[in-house]
């Protein structure tokens, strides 16, 4: 089997998908990294093939100008105008590109439109992979205003937005109603490639892991608020996951925080709680060692990621509005002194690991495949 995996550029998305992409490839499957040429370096990164196929487009711009675009002033359309400019922008590549590799299945991100319509232009099956709860479900009806011209414009036939089954790591009580059929695997962390942190001394107190992953930085330093966060917790030991490149935006920190670098899922040993922006891969990393979570959400999907665990009740949500001090270390104190609030995060961690592993999807993917 060939499998083609694609989404646009931006690293979370990629990589999501990658434990399952090496389950194929150890499976003895030939598996490629479709991507464009601004995620080409991280793709690499993985260890598995690359090409590149469609133009650049400024994604950071336009998230930009949704999140600092004041509720009811048009922020979701201008969510549906990007997902089309990037669809536009890879798809004639990426028919060409699935021609001359002989693709049998093209694996998809969920707001990569281009691989529905581009695996419907070439008669082949496409799997959605979720990065994070399924924001497509919700916005369904208006999908097919991106979808539709598309598909007409490379005789794609009707692709539909949501591909013959939907690759779902997001445990039971995090799960939202899909427009496919949900295949669910174990989620296994990934966040690319990076050296073992050095091991932490014996916490004295209960040691809260602050972080703010990579998307906020990359926005607005404004946006970036796991200093914030790392200052308000005085009363704890405080580990600061950050990239190098982005550990300035947090200020002068003082001295009951750590800042260290390296996998996410290594750095969490140890930990009690995580204190982070609701971006996917941090909460589903946070949701693996069953750690109760303080989110303080801004952009969209990060607001509704967010949200689900706080329906799950192993977590607080704090609106970015009104995130003090005290705001914030009132949560922490909340999550880790309710054991409701941990007794839920094990549940979730016990619905992740009872999931099929990336390695027994890989057959479930060759059905779809024929």
């Amino acid at each position: 089997m060939r499998i083609l995996f694609t989404c646009w550029a931006w690293p979370s998305h990629l990589y999501a998908m990658i434990p399952v992409a090496w389950a194929c490839r150890a499976a003895g499957h030939d598996v490629l990294l479709a991507v464009p040429p601004a995620l080409r370096a991280t793709a690499l990164g993985t260890g598995l093939p690359v090409v590149t196929a469609g133009d650049d487009v400024d994604a950071e711009k336009a998230f930009r100008e949704i999140v600092f675009t004041p509720p009811g002033a048009g922020g979701g359309p201008r969510v549906l105008t990007l997902l089309t400019e990037l669809a536009e922008a890879m798809t004639g590549d990426l028919i060409k590109l699935i021609g001359r590799y002989r693709a049998d299945l093209v694996v998809s991100d969920p707001t990569a439109f281009a691989g529905p319509v581009a695996a419907g232009a070439t008669g082949i099956p496409v799997i959605r992979h979720l990065y994070g709860t399924d924001l497509m479900s919700a916005a369904g009806r208006f999908l097919s205003g991106v979808i539709e011209p598309l598909a007409a414009r490379f005789g794609a036939g009707e692709p539909g937005p949501f591909g013959a089954a939907t690759i779902d790591p997001y445990p039971p009580g995090l799960q939202v109603p899909l427009g496919s059929r949900r295949l669910p695997v174990r989620p296994v962390p990934f966040n690319g490639p990076g050296e073992c942190p050095a091991p932490l001394p014996p916490a004295r107190r209960p040691r809260i892991c602050v972080t703010w992953g990579t998307t906020p930085g990359r926005l607005d330093p404004s946006l970036f608020l796991a200093g914030d966060a790392a200052r308000a917790l005085a009363g704890y030991e405080v580990v600061l996951a950050a990239v190098p490149e982005q550990r300035h935006l947090a200020g002068p920190l003082p001295d009951h925080v750590t800042v260290v670098s390296g996998p996410l899922h290594l750095i969490l040993d140890g930990c009690d709680a995580v204190v982070a922006h609701g971006g996917a891969g941090s909460l589903l990393t946070a949701v693996t060692h069953g750690l109760p979570q303080v989110l303080v959400p801004r952009l969209p999907d990060h607001v509704r990621h967010a949200g689900r665990v706080h329906l799950a009740g192993a977590g607080i949500v704090v609106p970015a509005a009104e995130m003090t001090p005290r705001a914030l270390a009132d949560a922490v104190a909340a999550v880790l002194d309710q054991p409701g609030y941990r007794a839920a995060a094990h549940r979730l961690r016990d619905e992740a690991a009872a999931q099929p592993a990336p390695a027994e999807l890989v057959a479930d993917l060759a059905a779809v495949a024929g």
